[in-house]
């Protein structure tokens, strides 16, 4: 933790996330606040409203978490080969699994620290600004939707230490992740949506019949593999309590339907399978990482 808090490059990270998080509240206080209609959720709408040309929170935070968590963990170990003090620490009377662990629970702890500071400030500055005290629910949502940055953000830095402890150079580990990045946030939905078209074609109106249900139930299964897409619909739902479905809805299930809002405990009935898989992409990440870091032999250079 220390060599990453008293780290130039932390600095000038922390100095960016929070000029993109202020920068997504001012957005949306002006929207708010020149909005002429009462905002039910006035909290949530901080983290979630965009202004004219300034993304929203959660959209910054989809996008930006994972280069924190890339530049947190890309030269986790490699750097350390390279200076030659790998084999000094492994040389310590300490087991050689608490160097990997060290790496990845100071990450995270580092991310934590800066994710609850960020939504606390927003809160705060949205009490200063309007006057209002959030509601109970709305802070177990805000809360919830932390946590999510907090499991997402920790994935991408398990993933970084991985790629850091294969290769024998930062810069590689750094171009791998990124290009990991760049196409789970890109290039991830324009590859499920060609797969969908061709299983299931919607090219004619007797295809668009049959299988326009089939086509975008596996365009959004594949999808679901990115986890910018599983978060992104996940804080989407957590944060917006007139979501009230993450899959296909038919129009039979509508009938009969009552138009609300949902409690918390419903929408986090519906965003726990989320949860469950960023975490086990984490721990993927993680473990893949533990035994290539394990199984390496550590020379004296």
């Amino acid at each position: 933790m220390a060599d990453n808090l008293t780290s130039k490059r932390f600095v000038i990270i922390l100095l960016l996330i929070y000029a993109t998080s202020f920068a997504s509240l001012y957005g949306a206080l002006t929207s708010i606040l020149e909005s002429e209609s009462s905002v039910t959720y006035m909290f949530l709408s901080l983290y979630t409203t965009s202004g004219n040309s300034i993304p929203s929170f959660m959209s910054f935070i989809a996008l930006l978490g994972p280069f924190v968590g890339l530049t947190l963990g890309f030269d986790a170990i490699n750097s350390e080969r390279s200076a030659g003090t790998l084999n000094r620490l492994v040389a310590q009377p300490i087991y050689r699994d608490s160097i990997i662990i060290g790496k990845f629970l100071a990450g995270t702890t580092i991310i934590s620290i800066m994710v609850i500071s960020m939504g606390v400030l927003i809160g705060a500055v949205g009490v200063l600004v309007t006057g209002q005290v959030p509601q109970a629910e709305e802070v177990l949502r805000i809360a919830a939707f932390l946590i999510f940055i907090i499991v997402y953000i920790a994935f991408w830095l398990g993933l970084s230490i991985f790629f850091s402890v294969i290769t024998r150079h930062s810069a590689t580990s750094a171009l791998a992740v990124i290009a990991i990045w760049i196409f789970l946030a890109i290039f991830m939905s324009l590859l499920a949506n060609i797969i969908a078209n061709a299983v299931y074609p919607v090219d004619t109106t007797y295809n668009a019949a049959v299988n326009t249900l089939a086509n975008y139930t596996l365009d959004l299964n594949l999808n679901r593999i990115s986890p910018y897409y599983l978060f992104s619909e996940a804080a989407t739902t957590i944060m917006n309590p007139s979501v009230r479905s993450v899959n296909v809805v038919t129009v039979d299930q509508l009938d009969g339907a009552i138009s609300g809002y949902l409690s918390f405990g419903q929408s986090l009935l519906l965003v726990w399978p989320h949860l469950v898989g960023l975490i086990a992409l984490m721990f993927a990440a993680f473990i893949g990482s533990y035994i290539g870091f394990m199984r390496q032999e550590v020379r004296a250079s």
